[in-house]
């Protein structure tokens, strides 16, 4: 069996901005929403990124055993949700928060898990899902932990 891939534009140790806590980011190579304004337009792009697997992102994990918790960000992670629901699971169950940004809607993500079985696995592992395309007109350094005022933050259980 293979062991599962994720397409990866970056991790950033010890991150205090992507979510509560000290975090490991995660962010992810492909992104279908190119927002205008966007600040990781390097991600966009689905060439490029080193695939790294799930036991590599979790080996990141061992090295700061403060972290308490994982940002998945991008990119679209939605775009890789089977290798990272898999990645997000073993997260949990070492009894870390897990949060997700996604440009993507909290129903259209519903929608896509009709055809993407990993869609829905990646959201059951999710404690926070920050939502929405980035809009430009609407951005704000008020908001904690979001780019711009139609995002939305949504606790998923």
């Amino acid at each position: 069996m293979e062991e599962p891939t994720v397409l990866l534009a970056g991790v950033v140790q010890d991150s205090i901005v992507d979510g509560p806590g000290l975090r490991l980011a995660v962010f992810t190579q492909g992104c279908p929403h190119a927002c205008p304004g966007c600040h990781n337009p390097e991600t966009h792009p689905f060439e490029g990124g080193t695939p790294t697997t799930v036991r590599e992102l979790l080996q990141k994990l061992q090295d700061n055993p403060l972290q308490t918790g994982v940002t998945l960000s991008g990119g679209e992670p939605f775009c890789q949700a089977a290798p990272l629901a898999a990645f997000a699971a073993a997260c949990k169950r070492r009894g870390l928060e897990v949060a997700a940004y996604s440009g993507y809607t909290f129903e259209e993500l519903l929608e896509l898990g009709r055809q993407d079985p990993g869609v829905p696995a990646l959201l059951q592992q999710l404690d926070t899902l920050i939502d929405g395309r980035f809009v430009q007109a609407l951005r704000s350094h008020e908001l904690r932990f979001r780019g711009s005022a139609n995002q939305r933050t949504v606790d998923v259980p």
